[in-house]
């Protein structure tokens, strides 16, 4: 993490970490350009409340709940700069990159905003 960056850790008590961790990153997505369109894809039956996802003039990342993390997947994350080494799962893929954050970790924010802000440069490239 670089000198003077933010980050939050997450621990809540009484209260379902993964929710509150899901506000924060929305909060950093959405916060990172004005033109970011938040939108609900993939309901099914075993996933009633879909997948959200964030768009700039195509995919930028989606953001996915599971037991044990939440998940921000980039759709062309093997093609961003990330010299803070957010990128943790995924990393083989071809084309995407992911963060899996579980509960207690550090995120590095300003790396966040920044690999968001390199996603929608690339889209609009």
């Amino acid at each position: 993490m670089k000198a003077g960056a933010r980050s939050i850790t997450v621990n809540h008590v009484g209260t379902d970490w993964r929710e509150s961790r899901v506000s924060d990153v929305r909060a950093l997505i959405l916060g990172a350009d004005p033109d970011i369109v938040e939108e609900i894809k993939w309901r099914k039956p075993s996933n009633p409340d879909g997948v959200p996802t964030f768009s700039a003039d195509g995919l930028i990342c989606t953001l996915e709940t599971y037991k044990d993390k939440i998940k921000l997947t980039f759709a062309k994350g093997a093609s961003l700069p990330d010299p803070e080494k957010v990128f943790n799962a995924s990393l083989s893929a071809g084309t995407r990159r992911a963060i899996d954050i579980r509960e207690g970790d550090t995120l590095d924010t300003d790396a966040l905003v920044a690999l968001v802000q390199s996603a929608i440069a690339l889209n609009r490239g």
